[in-house]
């Protein structure tokens, strides 16, 4: 086995024992413990009944590792032949009370929940630099908050001319405009009513007037017309974000508007057109 084995090894029991330091863990392990404690007292009942009973013979003589043994030191009962010496004067209906002394067990379990309360608040309430159950959630979901925006992000991010859609949320559209204004506006300004440009607020559109053709125009540019690609500088996102935005000039009425260019753009017989081509393919 080579050194590096080792010292992982190593590493690994250490980082056991610091595990098993905590207290939470500790908690864990005393409970454990109580729990066979708690079994065992039963064990030591269960005999005592027996033996009441004449069920089970009486038990030989034992060596000092015995299971009696074992019990006895853990209950700290007195045996079945001198429990007179610590009989009550109380009887309720024929069942009458010992004075036995708290098991053991119990006993010092209950010293040891004392202790470990003590060791939890002085880690969890005292130490300045251990966070709350409360705190360690709300971490652990901020971790995952911005694991889910990464992930959409990137989802987002795979948008192209065949996938994207208008987009209609007022955050898309207002981010969409701030693209617009600091990109396009120069050349169809800035109510769209075109300048170099052409004129974005009438139904007439030189490269077609769908939210893909308006997204494809944008990423690829139109070169000899003087408009450059945006794709190398704007985001997937972006463009669906401006490109949605950008159709929200159809209609209106901008302070000086350009003339018509292009052909007349029909939304619906350009949907039923896309439909007729997508019944068409066959599987």
């Amino acid at each position: 086995m080579n050194t590096y084995a080792l010292l992982s090894i190593s590493q690994e029991w250490v980082d056991l024992f610091i595990s098993l330091g905590k207290p939470t863990n500790v908690l864990a392990i005393l409970t454990f413990f109580v729990g066979l404690f708690t079994a065992l007292a039963v064990l030591r009942t269960l005999e005592t009944l027996k033996l009441k009973l004449g069920i089970a013979p009486e038990p030989k003589k034992a060596l000092w590792y015995s299971r009696k043994k074992v019990l006895e030191s853990l209950t700290d009962s007195v045996p079945l032949e001198r429990e007179g010496d610590v009989m009550l004067n109380h009887n309720y209906d024929g069942i009458r009370e010992l004075d036995n002394n708290l098991p053991p067990w119990w006993l010092y379990g209950f010293y040891l929940s004392i202790l470990s309360g003590v060791i939890y608040l002085w880690y969890y309430h005292v130490m300045p630099d251990t966070p709350l159950q409360a705190d360690e959630f709300t971490a652990e979901m901020a971790v995952v908050e911005q694991i889910k925006q990464d992930y959409l992000a990137g989802e987002a991010n795979k948008v192209d001319e065949n996938t994207v859609v208008a987009l209609v949320d007022a955050s898309a559209l207002a981010d969409g405009k701030k693209t617009f204004e600091a990109n396009c506006a120069s050349c169809h300004l800035a109510d769209g009513g075109g300048s170099v440009g052409p004129n974005l607020t009438d139904a007439y559109w030189i490269h077609g007037g769908s939210i893909k053709d308006v997204f494809t125009t944008i990423k690829y540019g139109v070169l000899d017309k003087g408009m450059i690609s945006w794709q190398e500088t704007l985001s997937p996102v972006q463009m669906q974000n401006v490109a949605s935005y950008l159709l929200t000039f159809q209609s209106t009425k901008p302070a000086n508007p350009k003339a018509p260019q292009g052909t007349l753009y029909d939304a619906a017989a350009s949907a039923e057109a896309s439909s007729a081509d997508t019944s068409s393919v066959q599987p």
